[in-house]
């Protein structure tokens, strides 16, 4: 006796100390943490919330199918998706989404919140959605260069004739573009001269709408660079610049659904989701004690540790956005990771009907429950996958989650439930009343179990 003393009392610190380690991680997790300078956000708010749960604005663009090519058709929404997505974080929305939906579909996702510089939808969805051809005209009014030779554009400032400080938009050419710049240069000033300063202009044109119709005065421009100048402001002078630069788009985009969510809308939807979820949760956990004592706790604590990892993953991957059908994902994860927990505390407790011992119930009762748990989860993580790489716009959401759900739940019902019933019946805790509901416990004292 006094060799298994010590014993017990090691196996209680173990427990005591897991515990604690458990809860530290959950509430620092959850609260965030300062080491020194460095500080670590709270789980919750880095992770990436979509459009449903923050604001924003979401459109469908179908392509024009008379630019489609033979075999070139699928290579061209790429490309224009390539470019939606290069206007959208040279604009600073690196949390929008752009996605192929359908064959000739593609689906803009642009969340607002407090850090976003644009928020007039109208706006964004102008920005990038025009096409931005930029061309540079010759005498003949032909064109001579196009957007896509430019390898550079940005803002700067510069005076005027006047004196007045303006904002310009620079441009550096590839090889190729700043030779054709130089030659087209040196045409012009050579009309310049020939009419005496009434011609000699270049036309460069946006959209088919002169933007700048400068005299070059100074000879042929070498080096590859041109300035464009105009009546432009900061904004609109870096939104040219963006566009210029991600180029033309290779595809016309027709606009066919636009919506605008409110932030305020997505701000009350989430706090009333978590709400809602918090309740329902704490009414869980209270069923789980009522009706199974000792490994409803137990369950409690394999709960909380699923909420804290499945929250951990979503912060850790940048690619997955929580949204509203993300959040049923995972409480449809909790219904399952309950689920598990009530097969083997069921089957637990028919082993222990048998007049078996509590480790070898358990033991039998995991066992036993291990192939059900297993399949039941395989098939609705299948369901899941199809959801996430088949489905379109915040269906994904719910796929994505729902699979980190039920690999989570998995874990914690087959790993940390088993562990911490193992400690609990190593430290010789035989009353049968705590691990069942009175009257089946005292069926089984009748009986004569251990």
């Amino acid at each position: 006796m006094k060799e298994k003393k010590p014993r017990k009392i090691l196996m209680s610190l173990i427990v005591i100390l897991i515990i604690l380690i458990i809860s530290a991680f959950v509430y620092f997790g959850l609260t965030g943490f300062s080491i020194g300078l460095s500080k670590v956000d709270p789980l919750p708010e880095q992770v990436n919330l979509g459009l449903d749960l923050t604001g924003g604005v979401y459109a469908v663009y179908q392509a024009d199918q008379a630019d489609m090519e033979a075999g070139l058709f699928g290579a061209k929404i790429d490309a224009t998706m390539g470019a939606l997505r290069n206007r959208l974080d040279a604009k600073g929305f690196t949390e929008a989404t752009v996605v192929a939906q359908g064959s000739d579909r593609i689906r803009v996702e642009v969340p607002i919140n407090d850090t976003t510089e644009m928020r007039d939808p109208s706006k964004i969805l102008a920005f990038i959605g025009e096409p931005a051809l930029l061309e540079f005209l010759d005498s003949s009014g032909e064109t001579a260069i196009k957007g896509d030779l430019v390898e550079k554009a940005g803002v700067s400032t510069q005076s005027n004739e006047y004196g007045i400080t303006e904002y310009v938009v620079m441009l550096e050419f590839n090889g190729e573009g700043a030779a054709i710049f130089e030659e087209l240069t040196g045409a012009a000033y050579a009309e310049y001269v020939a009419t005496n300063g009434a011609g000699g202009s270049i036309p460069i044109t946006l959209d088919g709408a002169v933007i700048s119709d400068p005299q070059v005065r100074e000879g042929a421009i070498g080096g590859g660079e041109a300035v464009i100048s105009g009546d432009f402001t900061s904004e609109t002078a870096s939104d040219l610049a963006i566009q210029i630069e991600s180029g033309a788009l290779p595809l016309v985009l027709q606009e066919i659904e636009v919506r605008s969510i409110n932030a305020s809308l997505g701000e009350d939807a989430l706090s009333q989701s978590i709400f809602a979820g918090f309740i329902g949760i704490c009414i869980l956990f209270l069923f789980m004690i009522v009706y199974y004592r000792l490994p409803g706790i137990v369950a409690c604590i394999a709960l909380s540790v699923y909420l804290f990892i499945v929250v951990f993953l979503l912060a850790a991957i940048p690619a997955i956005q929580l949204t509203l059908p993300g959040i049923a994902g995972i409480i449809l994860g909790i219904g399952m990771a309950v689920d598990a927990n009530v097969i083997i505390f069921e089957r637990f407790k028919e082993e222990l009907a048998l007049g078996k011992t509590l480790r070898s119930s358990l033991n039998s009762g995991f066992s036993k429950a291990l192939r059900t748990i297993i399949d039941s989860n395989v098939t609705t993580f299948i369901a899941a996958a199809v959801i996430a790489f088949l489905g379109v716009g915040t269906v994904k959401g719910f796929g994505y989650t729902l699979m980190i759900s039920i690999v989570t739940s998995m874990f914690t019902a087959l790993v940390v439930t088993r562990l911490l019933l193992k400690f609990i019946i190593y430290l010789k805790i035989k009353n049968r009343k705590l691990y069942t509901i009175r009257k089946q416990a005292e069926e089984l004292e009748a009986k004569g179990g251990e």
